[in-house]
């Protein structure tokens, strides 16, 4: 009995160094994905991002956070999009993305009805029902091409159609942008996810499984634009900051979230000085 609960101590000890290990690379996610949903598909050739933000308190620490990050990008998460995009072609790139959109649908439909969208309700149902069949368990998108269009919710954007500010900016070292309303959202978001409840080796393999697969699909996705934001911008966090704002702009008004349609680089304002407005108009 002793042997056996020392090789059980070592197994559990393994397991949190190599979630903690996991977590750290999936981290450098989430602010890059959400930079990649919004980032212009050509950046323009000065991006001016100087001064400060109110809604930004804790910036020292956030941009420390930032650093360490934008760190852990160099030596890891880029190198293995920049592997993941040259080794896959773009079908089987394109059928994760689709397989890792149609997993995201409980979520969608959950946040759906709490808002009262019942006809968008009704759309993520049977995206669901005819990507999970037709489309081979979500490789495929059929339901695109017969008329059901693809859309996203989240519980921060739910929390924002009932009026719920944004709170303060902040950016964690897992999590990357994470103001406290989206933050919250994203907790929620994890009970509403059936995946948060399959365990497979472990109670958090599938998720972060999920978490880092998706990060590095847009990481992959958005190599080139990135870089140029970052070679372009006076003040790189900050330019992350303003897009990541936008973004959750654009997904509460207009329910905008596929990251292969970006704005217009016209729409795009980079004037830290200028307040974002977090008003849902829906």
């Amino acid at each position: 009995m002793k042997s056996l609960g020392i090789a059980e101590l070592k197994r559990a000890s393994m397991s949190v160094c190599a979630s903690v290990a996991v977590l750290l690379l999936a981290g450098l996610m989430v602010p890059v994905a959400m930079a990649a949903e919004t980032a212009p598909t050509t950046a323009p050739a000065s991006t001016t991002t100087q001064g400060t933000d109110e809604n930004d308190p804790l910036e020292p620490m956030n941009r420390y956070f930032f650093e360490v990050n934008r760190f852990l990008d160099t030596i890891a998460l880029k190198p293995v999009a920049t592997w993941y995009d040259g080794v896959l072609p773009g079908f089987a790139k394109d059928g994760v993305r689709n397989f890792l959109d149609n997993l995201r649908s409980p979520v969608i439909l959950a946040n759906d009805l709490l808002q009262g969208e019942w006809d968008r309700a009704g759309t993520t149902a049977s995206r669901f029902a005819v990507n999970t069949t037709v489309g081979v368990a979500g490789l495929m998108d059929p339901a695109s091409k017969w008329g059901m269009a693809q859309h996203g919710e989240d519980f921060g954007q739910t929390l924002a159609v009932y009026g719920t500010g944004e709170g303060p900016y902040l950016y964690l070292p897992v999590l990357g942008p994470a103001p406290i309303r989206d933050l919250s959202g994203f907790v929620v978001d994890q009970f509403f996810d059936p995946l948060t409840y399959v365990y497979w080796d472990g109670p958090n393999t599938v998720p972060v499984a999920r978490f880092v697969l998706n990060g590095v699909d847009l990481r992959a996705r958005n190599l080139g634009t990135l870089d140029q934001i970052e070679r372009t911008s006076v003040d790189y966090y900050a330019t992350i900051r303003n897009l990541y704002r936008q973004s959750r702009v654009n997904e509460i008004n207009n329910g905008q979230t596929n990251v292969d349609t970006l704005p217009d680089i016209d729409n795009l304002n980079f004037d830290t000085n200028e307040p974002q407005s977090v008003e849902p108009t829906k």
